[in-house]
């Protein structure tokens, strides 16, 4: 794919950005050498590739799942305004 002058023209009339001919051309060129760059990787034959999370071999760090804090939700069940069957019970705001 390839952008023309007035394509990058266009383009930055539809996002509202000012442009002159200079920065329109300036831009035609690296835009067309991204598309270049994205098209030379979509020949490359992808078959048989397994898809990665990570470019690298990397794995997530896990702890063990173990309780670390105390049961405190008695307590502040007891200093709360309003309770009800294990529920704090807040003013209703929309009617």
């Amino acid at each position: 794919m390839s952008l023309s002058t007035d394509d990058v023209k266009r383009i930055a009339s539809l996002a509202r950005i000012e442009i002159d001919d200079t920065q329109a051309q300036a831009t035609q060129a690296q835009l067309n050498t991204i598309f270049g760059l994205i098209a030379a990787m979509q020949a490359v034959n992808t078959a048989g590739i397994e898809p990665m999370a990570h470019a690298q071999e990397v794995f997530q760090r896990l702890r063990e799942d173990a309780v670390t804090e105390a049961d405190h939700r008695d307590a502040f069940q007891a200093i709360a305004p309003a309770v009800e069957n294990g529920l704090y019970l807040v003013p209703r705001v929309i009617e």
